[in-house]
């Protein structure tokens, strides 16, 4: 039971199959954005600003306030307002008042933004392809429904 995790980890065994899983579930996730944060340090930007870029990619052309960014991002930024600021003063998005509610403002990705992801799309999708390799196209739908079933809800 798991051998190339306990390699990795110089242990021989583990209490159960649950903390197997549970320490693989978090080397995986590690090594992955390690690999992630070398990949987006190529465009200047870290693993955070590529998420709410990729974000903002996908409300297009409308965009988002920066609470809804903050509920979309994979992991929690202690401070939503300064990440923007940074991406912002990079060129990489742009920030105005919502015409709805003057009160709320608006984050859009930019030309330069969108080119900042082109340019990491194929790399990134190459990291996904070699993290996924050794499961069969049957085995990562698997693993991407159980892991659908152990993801928290959504905070209301």
């Amino acid at each position: 039971m798991a051998q190339r995790l306990g390699q990795r980890l110089k242990q021989r065994s583990f209490s159960s199959a649950a903390d197997a899983a549970f320490v693989g579930l978090l080397v995986v996730a590690e090594t992955a954005i390690q690999r992630l944060d070398a990949i987006c340090a190529t465009q200047g930007i870290t693993h955070t600003q590529y998420n709410v870029l990729r974000i903002l990619r996908g409300a297009q052309p409308d965009g988002h306030p920066r609470c809804e960014v903050a509920s979309r991002l994979i992991s929690r930024a202690p401070d939503v307002t300064r990440l923007l600021d940074r991406l912002d003063r990079q060129g990489l998005i742009t920030r105005s008042w919502s015409t709805a509610n003057r009160r709320l403002s608006v984050a859009r990705i930019t030309r330069k933004g969108l080119d900042v992801l082109d340019a990491l799309d194929d790399e990134l999708g190459r990291l996904r392809d070699e993290t996924l390799a050794p499961l069969s196209k049957a085995d990562v739908r698997q693993f991407a429904a159980l892991l659908d079933r152990i993801t928290p809800d959504p905070e209301p």
